[in-house]
């Protein structure tokens, strides 16, 4: 139900946050200040790690309001800073709008439901990813994958009510790299807060691929079958543990034999080509790459080149 007048709620920060469906860009109850929805306080929480709680100091003790409201997860800095403007954010009871502002750390910030709902229309879409395809800008001649994003490529089994809207393309961002020689689950969205989730500075989400190998430098020549019989059992202890890329040591990762030729990777980074680096450092040449998780979302029965939205209980 909507918020009514003088509704106090505690803010969300999680997808789908707030109530009823977002006003649309340019209406006037966006821009009718006398009919604004009565805002939802989010106190402010203390920072979930040391990290977080030494950017939050700074400037003799002050930070700025949009970095504030992007550590404290209540949506992205990019996001923030469309709010500001428009008198959507509060701090300490008080409304702020100027870019920049600068406040403590245990301030209480409160934001006006009218963002939680515009923010929680946000789409996100999952969208399997073909050979072929870039993730990002198109380079080459080759197309984006957000090209496949189109009324035509939705998936029938798609288990969400949400149907293609042309605006939904605003915005809208890859959550992270899948190379154009992968296949797999590559994530579009509108969310600040996912993208963060996803591919932040600290973000701790487990990636899992499949990666059919050859093993190149094998002494009487390249094993393209029953590579697991012969592989060493040491090299592939350092894939799991002690390789370097551009000069930093890779974070520890999981990896398995899915079958005889294919190898099972669980990363929590990732570094440009990541895998395909990796196997090359240990003789193995990667023929085959594919994404099917990412933390909680599984690419599942999603057909190649078609796509769905992310569910509203569905989470990374």
């Amino acid at each position: 139900p909507q918020a009514e007048a003088g509704d106090m709620r505690p803010a969300r920060s999680g997808f789908g946050a707030g109530t009823g469906r977002a006003p649309k860009p340019g209406s006037d109850r966006v821009r009718d200040d006398a009919r604004r929805p009565a805002p939802t306080r989010s106190p402010a929480r203390p920072p979930s790690n040391a990290h977080a709680a030494g950017s939050a100091h700074e400037h003799d003790g002050l930070v700025r309001l949009s970095k504030r409201m992007s550590e404290l997860g209540l949506c992205s800095r990019r996001e923030a800073d469309e709010w500001i403007p428009r008198g959507w954010v509060l701090v300490d009871g008080k409304p702020v709008t100027e870019l920049g502002t600068r406040i403590r750390p245990d301030a209480t910030i409160e934001i006006h439901q009218a963002a939680r709902s515009e923010q929680g229309e946000r789409v996100t879409v999952l969208l399997h990813k073909p050979v072929g395809y870039v993730s990002g800008q198109a380079e080459e001649g080759y197309q984006p994958a957000a090209t496949l994003f189109t009324a035509e490529n939705q998936w029938e089994s798609d288990p969400t009510r949400k149907r293609y809207a042309p605006w939904q393309h605003k915005g809208l961002a890859p959550a992270g790299r899948l190379d154009i020689d992968s296949t797999g689950l590559l994530v579009l969205t509108q969310d600040g807060r996912i993208a963060r989730q996803l591919i932040g500075e600290d973000s701790n989400i487990e990636k899992e691929y499949l990666v059919r190998v050859v093993w190149e430098d094998a002494p009487d020549g390249p094993v393209e079958r029953n590579v697991s019989a012969v592989f060493p059992a040491e090299r592939l202890d350092r894939l799991r543990h002690g390789l370097s890329l551009d000069g930093e040591p890779l974070k520890p990762a999981k990896v398995s034999w899915q079958n005889e030729e294919q190898l099972r990777f669980v990363l929590r980074e990732g570094k440009k080509r990541q895998i395909r680096r990796m196997c090359e450092q240990v003789g193995l040449k990667v023929v085959g790459l594919k994404r099917v998780r990412m933390g909680r979302i599984v690419l599942g029965d999603l057909p190649v080149g078609q796509w769905r939205f992310l569910g509203p209980f569905e989470k990374f």
